[in-house]
């Protein structure tokens, strides 16, 4: 049953009009795809995907700081704590 679901899904898949993939602003009565109007929306998703990698980017990098400098303090804790032998 599953292997009928997937074989339907790809054939449906496969045949269905390209105008079906497109985005409302591209194809809304008859744009043109090489429009500026078209440009612009495609900027402004790459754009979007920037912006939103950097601050997805910093967010990641204050996280990994924050775990190495605790790590750091936590074993800076136990090496003060614990008894240190002399050799004297």
């Amino acid at each position: 049953m599953k292997s009928l679901r997937t074989i339907l899904f790809l054939a449906l898949a496969a045949f269905t009009p390209a105008k079906m993939f497109a985005c409302a602003t591209c194809y809304a009565n008859g744009a043109n795809i090489d429009s500026p109007m078209a440009d612009g929306m495609n900027w402004a998703i790459l754009t979007l995907g920037a912006v939103l990698t950097t601050v997805l980017g910093a967010f990641l990098t204050f996280l990994i700081y924050a775990i190495r400098k605790s790590e750091a303090l936590t074993a800076a804790a136990e090496q003060k704590n614990s008894p240190q032998v002399s050799k004297v």
